[in-house]
């Protein structure tokens, strides 16, 4: 029996726009170009699948994973100080941007190989264009 788009969307699947969206960005997109047409509200769908992990609210407990509300722009491993970050996650330089992030979202282990985060990546990269949107619009 066939899941129905509605049932999809619910569950953070399914993206009736996404053909669409890709065309917009163009041939071979880049981050860039699916950051121009990504969108916050079906990212937030889609970040239900982090949610089984993560929170992203003002003040909101550290779970699996810490709480990723504000995360954006920050340094690594600095959001929660509550979470016990692994040393190759607190050593690692820069900040969570879009580039860095779409690089975690596609496979974490594959950035820092020492990570605990028990999660194979997003595999679509407008997925995790949509993700960082919706992560962008819960940043101050």
């Amino acid at each position: 029996m066939a899941l129905s788009t509605f049932s999809l969307a619910a569950c953070g699947g399914g993206d009736d726009s996404r053909d669409q969206r890709m065309a917009q960005a163009g041939p071979n997109p880049d981050l860039s170009a699916l950051m121009r047409v990504a969108d916050p509200k079906i990212g937030a769908r889609k970040f239900t699948q982090c949610a089984a992990c993560h929170h992203i609210r003002p003040n909101a407990p550290d779970i699996g994973g810490p709480n990723l509300y504000n995360i954006y722009n920050q340094p690594f491993a600095t959001n929660s100080p509550r979470f016990g970050y692994t040393a190759m996650l607190r050593d690692y330089a820069g900040h969570w941007d879009a580039e860095t992030l779409d690089q975690w979202m596609k496979n974490p282990k594959a950035m820092i190989p020492a990570t605990t985060m028990q999660f194979s990546g997003v595999a679509h990269p407008l997925d995790r264009a949509d993700i960082i949107a919706y992560i962008q619009s819960q940043s101050e």
